[in-house]
C-alpha cells in the first residue's frame, strides 16, 4: 500500500506514522490557545518534530463541539506563516487542517503536502479538484453535522455500517474527480457527531475500514469520550489516548494524530515490537 503526498511517498507495511497537532487557535479544547501566536506555534511544531513526529498537522480553526467558525482571512493569517516556516525548517510532511478550499490552496503553496478535511462530505468538488491538481494527500473524514451542532443529538441505526457507506460514496466521488487512490487517507471521525458508544464501536471495529486498502488515520487524543469513560479532565487523558492508539495499530491503523508525540511514539513502538514477536 502506497501513500503519496506531493514529494513524499510512504510504503506500507512500515511503522505507524505519528501526526503531531499544532493548533494555531485561541479556543482549542485541549491546549486553550497556548500556541495561538505564530511564534509559539512554530516553536511547538519544531518541538513535536524533535520528539519524533512524522507529520505535523497545522490548524487555524477550532473544530471542537459548538465551535464558532472563523473567516477565511483570519484562518489564513493564523496558519500560513506557521506552515511557511515549518516547511522551510523540516523535511517531514506538513498537513493543513481546514474545511476551506482557499485555505488549503494557500497552505499547499506555502509548503503543505496533506489536506486534512473534516468536512469531506461536501457537495462542492473544489477541494477534490485541488487535491488532483496539487498531488497532495487527502484525509477523508466522516462527520455528522458541523462542529457547531454535531454533538447535539447524534443518532445512528448502525454507526459502523453508516460510516462504511459514507466512505464507499465519498471514495467513488473522489475517483470520479480524478483523485489518485494513493493520495487518500480515511478517518472515521472519532468525536465528530458521535456519542461515547459510537466512538467505542468504531474503534473496536477499525479493521472493517481496511477494506479499501487505504491508510487509516485515528484521532482520539485527549477527546471528551475518554473523559466520559474514565472521569478524566482534558489534562489527564493521556493513558486513555495511548490505549486507543495501541489498539488501533494492532487493528490496521497506519497514522495516529496526537498532542503527545513522544509518549505516543514510544507506545506504538512497543506495540509494534510485540506484534512482530507474536508472528
Amino acid at each position: 500500500m502506497i501513500l503519496r503526498a506531493r514529494q513524499f511517498k510512504f510504503v506500507f507495511p512500515r511503522p505507524a506514522l505519528v501526526m503531531g497537532i499544532v493548533n494555531v487557535t485561541p479556543d482549542s479544547f485541549s491546549d486553550g490557545g497556548r500556541f495561538s501566536t505564530s511564534q509559539a506555534a512554530i516553536a511547538h511544531g519544531l518541538q513535536l518534530a524533535g520528539e519524533g513526529a512524522d507529520i505535523l498537522d497545522v490548524g487555524g480553526e477550532s473544530t471542537r463541539p459548538r465551535a464558532i467558525p472563523v473567516s477565511e482571512a483570519e484562518e489564513l493569517a493564523r496558519v500560513i506563516p506557521v506552515i511557511e516556516h515549518l516547511s522551510a525548517r523540516l523535511s517531514i510532511p506538513i498537513s493543513i487542517d481546514t474545511m476551506k478550499p482557499a485555505v488549503a490552496c494557500a497552505a499547499i503553496k506555502a509548503g503543505a503536502s496533506i489536506v486534512n478535511d473534516i468536512a469531506s462530505n461536501r457537495a462542492d468538488p473544489a477541494m477534490g479538484r485541488l487535491v488532483v491538481d496539487s498531488g497532495a494527500a487527502y484525509v477523508v473524514m466522516h462527520m455528522k453535522g458541523i462542529p457547531r451542532d454535531m454533538q447535539e443529538n447524534p443518532t445512528y441505526a448502525n454507526v459502523v455500517g453508516e460510516v462504511k457507506s459514507f466512505f464507499e460514496h465519498r471514495l467513488n466521488d473522489l475517483a470520479a474527480l480524478g483523485v489518485n487512490p494513493e493520495q487518500i487517507i480515511v478517518d472515521v471521525g472519532i468525536g465528530f457527531g458521535k456519542r461515547l458508544e459510537h466512538n467505542l464501536e468504531l474503534i473496536a471495529n477499525l479493521r472493517q475500514f481496511t477494506k479499501w486498502d487505504r491508510p487509516i488515520l485515528l484521532g482520539v487524543s485527549r477527546k471528551s469520550f475518554i473523559g466520559q469513560l474514565l472521569g478524566a479532565s482534558v489534562d489527564d487523558r493521556l493513558s486513555g489516548s495511548l490505549a486507543c492508539a495501541c489498539w488501533a495499530v494492532q487493528n490496521g491503523v497506519q497514522l495516529v494524530r496526537t498532542h503527545d508525540v513522544a509518549a505516543t511514539r514510544q507506545s506504538i513502538k512497543m506495540t509494534e515490537a510485540l506484534m512482530v514477536a507474536q508472528q
